[in-house]
């Protein structure tokens, strides 16, 4: 396979099931120049130069450094500055400094004190579907569960939610490609979490006189903390806020929408997890390998001198990127790749990606991911699907796999009224806002 690959080629295939395109290239050009939304990129696919890769100096995450043509391209350049130069596009020493001040207020105290919180919120969604006997789990369960647990964690107000959404999908490319619009999508944002700050902020003394230093939201901790005198400055923590924002909820819901439908496509599967509920963390890492909610590694890295990925020796100053669901499947790691086996014994994907850079948000999606399968499997025992598995919705992005809907039907149960999130009450028209 010595062309480059433009993947815009095998669309709505690769869309609707990337794996056999993965395969392939993993099998016959592990390391590859393909063409992914206009940009010319070196495509890795294999675990072992993945993993290798990801923890190589040589590679660097900031996107200024690549040369003129990549930079140029709309999707590389609004990565070059502004509110997108969060801690995904920094190389140590300031990685390493952000890192350490960011993970001061992701504590793991903080993020088990929402557990109730997000119960609840779980808890709410299933009331209003239990009755009707049928509901679309992304647009009805998963994305507004996911939704308001990052809006809470910012301080966000309920009425601003639906047009957050709208933005986020323009910034982060699923709202069908529409790169033209990154820049104002993104500006956007930008101005909101501001808005934010500025609010957060001028309650910051209130927050102080607590004397709790997990006190109040997330923002509320970015805000406040501090390590051996240094804080975050105002545009660390614009730049932090933005980053939540943008990739705080989207694969929390893939990964629960993504799950569910290989549950149900795996009745044998199912069968056993109900069987021993226990089995939801494996089950989830198990998830997270076979249908993980990012295709594309989020930040794309560049060679800062010539190297060698595999056996395929690369310029300076070139893009790279990497396919942690082709990484997830490679066969040299992974026993029967394709198969979904949450009894699996190998561990070690890729999914919240590996070295310095790993996704510091992963101890937060996989608590709300064990909530919401424990709360639906709980609630809906015999959940089935409503439409064929095989035509079902896929959003098109080049870092995103998830369902625009995943209909189900289950036994109805009447339950009491319940106060619930507005989301849920104006589903029809969030799931308008998903589906563009």
């Amino acid at each position: 396979m010595s062309e480059c690959l433009d993947l815009a080629s095998w669309e709505p295939a690769y869309t609707q099931n990337p794996y056999p395109l993965l395969a392939r290239l993993r099998a016959q050009a592990p390391v590859s120049k393909v063409v992914i939304d206009g940009l010319s990129v070196w495509l890795v696919t294999r675990y072992d130069d993945i993993r290798n890769a990801l923890s190589d100096v040589r590679l660097s995450n900031d996107p200024a450094l690549a040369d003129a043509a990549t930079r140029a391209v709309p999707w590389v350049e609004v990565a070059v500055s502004g509110v997108t130069r969060h801690m995904l596009r920094l190389d140590p020493p300031d990685h390493t400094r952000l890192r350490r001040l960011v993970a001061k207020a992701f504590t793991p105290r903080r993020l088990e004190a929402m557990r109730p919180r997000i119960q609840q919120i779980a808890g709410e969604l299933l009331a209003t579907i239990q009755p009707r006997g049928r509901a679309d789990l992304v647009t009805e369960f998963a994305l507004p569960l996911a939704l308001t647990v990052i809006a809470e964690l910012l301080g966000a107000p309920l009425t601003e939610r639906e047009e957050l959404v709208r933005w986020v999908n323009v910034a982060i490319g699923t709202d069908e490609g529409d790169i033209a619009r990154m820049p104002q999508a993104l500006a956007w944002i930008g101005n909101y979490v501001a808005r934010l700050i500025e609010r957060k902020q001028q309650q910051q003394q209130q927050l102080e006189q607590v004397g709790d230093a997990e006190a109040g939201s997330l923002l509320d901790g970015l805000i406040a903390v501090r390590d051996e005198g240094e804080q975050l400055n105002h545009d660390e923590l614009l730049a932090m806020s933005v980053l939540l924002v943008t990739a705080g909820y989207e694969t929390t819901v893939h990964l629960i929408g993504n799950g569910l439908l290989t549950l149900l496509r795996n009745p044998d599967q199912y069968a056993v997890l109900r069987a021993d509920p226990r089995l939801i963390g494996p089950a989830i890492e198990e998830f997270l390998r076979y249908e993980p909610p990012v295709k594309l590694a989020v930040a794309l890295r560049v060679t800062t001198t010539e190297m060698t990925i595999g056996d395929v020796l690369i310029p300076a100053h070139q893009p790279v990127l990497f396919s942690f669901a082709a990484a997830n499947r490679d066969p040299a790691h992974f026993v029967d790749p394709d198969r979904f086996d949450i009894l699996r014994a190998e561990r070690g994907h890729l999914a919240f990606s590996h070295g310095i850079h790993v996704c510091l948000g992963a101890p937060l999606a996989r608590l709300e991911a064990e909530i919401a399968f424990t709360t639906l499997l709980a609630g809906c025992p015999d959940l089935a699907l409503a439409a064929d598995p095989d035509n079902l919705p896929w959003r098109r992005s080049r870092l995103i796999r998830g369902l625009k809907a995943l209909p189900v039907t289950f036994t109805a149960v009447v339950t009491e009224p319940s106060p619930v999130v507005d989301l849920c009450d104006r589903r029809r028209e969030q799931h308008d806002l998903v589906a563009r």
